[in-house]
Order: structure tokens, then sequence, then C-alpha cells
């Protein structure tokens, strides 16, 4: 295995690199601050892409060169990545011809695989999900969507299916007529509640084949962490554009509320402390449509409040097949782990749900 040092040393740098440390505590990919002599601060950051997640590397790069460039080219901020001196945007190293199953961070083709960007100074994230910091979120993905909205390249999927509801709903059957560890009688009751809403809850797949809903380019991550704040509080840019593809604007929209609106937690065993808060979705949809004014279209706008149903839906899809499956998919802390997972989001999906006319009152309002 090389040295991060070498390995820095393979980009198009300025500067001998000094050291190498550790940043933050990502769950995808290892991310490492980079010194250069004379310099007290970090000059570059090194990641290695999680290729297990990420199989594809050149379609990640390119998509990510892609917006990265036109983003840059309307006079905006964003990540700057290096090429090596052979003029590629990843360093592949390659390691030990061991095999790599089990391993979650190295694809099958046994190579890592590292990327060098610039170090954004005086650069801050945020956790809290705050009214305040969810109606920045709305605005700045929105804003982030609208400045690609005009591209002409297209994208490569780099998760195929990610967000496909009809996608997901399939593997829920498929694991349903397989049932390899007897778990379906357990769950008859979701598995009804789930397929008696199927038709309601796939009108996003089914707009597109009519050609009435479009695809954009979306960011598919959208967290109040994946945002660059300045000292003042202003927003530098959008960041982890790993999962940047092809999408429906219901991606960058439900799935931020999925989390950041839900008072419980995602694996929350006590389901009364789930509940919709009124008050970011109100914040971050506020945001959201100044963010999105310049592009987005009425059939999209009106149908906001499906996409906050969908993604709590469409989760208790993905907890539910991997529990039926045999926990295949999710790491669990515990046997029945992902059975409470199913039944938090399900709560979840049964409150927004609920809220669904308060919801397509208040963005017709705004």
């Amino acid at each position: 295995m090389e040295k991060l040092t070498d390995i820095v040393a393979r980009f198009e740098i300025d500067g001998k690199v000094a050291d190498v440390k550790p940043m933050g505590e990502g769950l995808i990919n290892d991310t490492y601050k980079v010194f250069v002599d004379g310099c007290d601060s970090p000059r570059y950051v090194l990641q290695r892409i999680n290729n297990a997640i990420f199989q594809d590397v050149d379609m990640l790069m390119d998509n990510i060169n892609k917006v990265t460039d036109h983003i840059r080219k309307k006079g905006k901020k964003t990540l700057n990545f290096y090429l090596t001196k052979l003029g590629k945007l990843y360093y592949m190293e390659e390691i030990s011809p061991l095999p790599a199953v089990g391993r979650n961070d190295v694809g099958g083709d046994g190579q890592k695989y590292w990327r060098l960007m610039d170090f954004v100074p005086d650069s801050i994230t945020y956790q809290a999900v705050t009214p305040e910091y969810s109606y920045i979120a709305g605005k700045s993905f929105g804003e982030f969507e609208s400045s690609l909205s005009d591209m002409k390249e297209s994208l490569g999927e780099i998760i195929p299916d990610f967000h496909n509801i009809e996608f997901r709903l399939k593997q829920l059957r498929d694991a349903v007529a397989e049932d390899r560890v007897g778990r379906v009688k357990d769950v008859r009751h979701y598995l009804d509640e789930i397929f008696k809403r199927e038709e309601k809850m796939t009108l996003g797949e089914r707009l597109f084949r009519e050609g009435k809903l479009p695809k954009r380019v979306c960011h598919c991550d959208t967290k109040v962490n994946n945002m660059l704040f300045d000292k003042e509080g202003n927003v530098l840019c959008i960041i982890d554009l790993d999962t940047v593809m092809p999408s429906f604007v219901f991606s960058d929209y439900g799935d931020f509320l999925r989390t950041a609106a839900n008072t419980g937690l995602e694996d929350d065993p006590n389901p009364d402390n789930i509940d919709f808060n009124m008050e970011i979705y109100e914040a971050f949809t506020k945001g959201y449509l100044e963010g999105t004014k310049d592009f987005l279209l009425p059939i999209e706008k009106e149908n906001l409040p499906y996409a906050a149903m969908l993604f709590p839906y469409m989760q208790t899809v993905r907890f539910l097949a991997d529990y039926i499956n045999g926990d295949t998919y999710y790491k669990i802390r515990y046997p029945e782990h992902n059975l409470v997972r199913t039944k938090a989001q399900w709560r979840l999906f049964e409150r927004v749900e609920a809220k669904e006319a308060e919801m397509k009152s208040l963005v017709v309002s705004l």
C-alpha cells in the first residue's frame, strides 16, 4: 500500500507535501487534510472513493467534473478537483490481490481510487436542523438545481434506480416471494398497507412515462451538513457531489424532509416520538420554491406534498425488504433492527399522509 503522501504526489499540485491527516468521520469515503511546506493551514483534501458503493469511478468523476465545470462557468463557487500527472481525475492504487468479498470499502476490481480537491479555508458545516437552516437548505439546494437546469451534457445514473419506487416495490415483492428466512407471516399488516397505496405512490414514475414530469440534475443527498458555510453564515457551496445524477426534483425535496422533519429517530423504537414537523416543512418549502422559481414546472410544484410522502414510504419498503431477506443490506445492531426501522418509517409516512391537505394548501400559498 502506498503512503498517503506518495498518493498526493501523483496529482498536479503546487508545493511539496508536508503532512496528511485524517479529516472528519465520513460514513462512505475516507477523507484527509493535506498540508504543504510553508503553510500552517490545509491546502488540499485527499479522498478515497468507496468503489464498493460507487462502482463506476469513471462515471462518478465525469458526472462531478461536468457539474462543477457548469457551475464554475456561471461564476459560482464550487468544489475544485485536480488532475493526476497522467491527466485523470482520480488515481488508481493497486492493492493486494486478496478477494474483496465481505469488505465494504473496496469494489470487486480490488483497487483503491483516490481524488484530490482544494481545501476550502474558513468554512464550516452545521448539523442542526432548525427552521432557519431548513430554509437556507431549501433555497441553496433549489439554486443548485436551478444552476444546472440548462445543462446540455448528460450525466450517468451512478446508482441505477436509486429513487425509483417501482423498482423498490419489485424488490419487496421478490423478497416476499422468496421469504428466505420465514419472516413474511409476521409483517402482513405492513405489506397490506404498502401495496394498498401502491398506485398513489408510483405517481411520479407514471407521470414520467407520460412525458409530463422531467428528470433534472439533482443532488440526491440533501442534508444540512452537505453545505459549506463561511463564518458569517453564508452558504459557500454545495458539497458531497457523489450522488449527483438525473432524477425527479422529488428526490432532493422529499429526502431532505424525511430526515429533517422527523421529530423522532429513523429507527425510533417508540412510535409516539415520531411526527412530521410542519414548521420545518414550511421553512424548507419556502426556501426551495424561491431557489427553483426560474425553472420549476407547475406539475413539479403541485406534487411536492407527494414527494414528502414518497420518501418515508420508499424507505419503509427498503427496510422491510431487507428484513424479509434476512438483513443482507443495512447494518443492524440487533436482530429486529430492520423491523423497528420499518415501523418507525411507516409511522412517519402515516403522519405525513395525515397532513397532505395542509401541505398542499401551504404550497399553493407560497
